[in-house]
């Protein structure tokens, strides 16, 4: 299954992609009622290989989530993909590109849920309004955060 979203961001690139370097940020952009909270995370900007150990809530069920950073390309993209975690898979990719007074990001989510057929069948349209739902909040923190910096 593949989730796409494009957020036009107003800053630099150098800017847009730093605030996504720094682990801490995750905090910012993750709606409070996922309990969001990093347990291991490295202790400056992200690169390549890194991993983020954290906890979340999944449907109130508190669970711990591993990321390992697999791509990096400094200013233009990275990949993370979950090691442990809620689903079979989740491969995400960052993508910035410089758009007008501003930055195109996209988020490309390829994610599996477990129990094949039968999570697609009764879990598949519950995941989908979620992650609407995470990337809608996080599209709006990530617009309000830069509209402060550049007022």
């Amino acid at each position: 299954m593949r989730f796409d979203r494009n957020t036009f961001v107003a800053g630099t690139i150098d800017e847009v992609f730093a605030f996504f370097s720094d682990p801490k940020n995750l905090a910012v952009i993750t709606p409070p009622s996922m309990g969001f909270q990093i347990l291991d995370a490295p202790d400056r900007t992200l690169r390549r290989d890194d991993r983020i150990r954290y906890r979340i809530r999944v449907l109130g069920v508190p669970l711990q989530w591993i990321t390992h950073i697999t791509e990096w390309s400094e200013g233009r993209f990275f990949t993370d993909v979950q090691e442990k975690g809620p689903y079979r898979q989740w491969i995400h990719r960052h993508e910035f590109s410089p758009e007008g007074s501003g930055v195109m990001m996209t988020d490309r989510v390829d994610y599996e849920l477990p129990l094949g057929i039968v999570g697609r069948i009764f879990g598949g349209w519950l995941v989908r309004r979620q992650l609407d739902a995470i990337f809608d909040y996080r599209q709006r923190m990530i617009q309000q955060r830069f509209a402060q910096r550049s007022d």
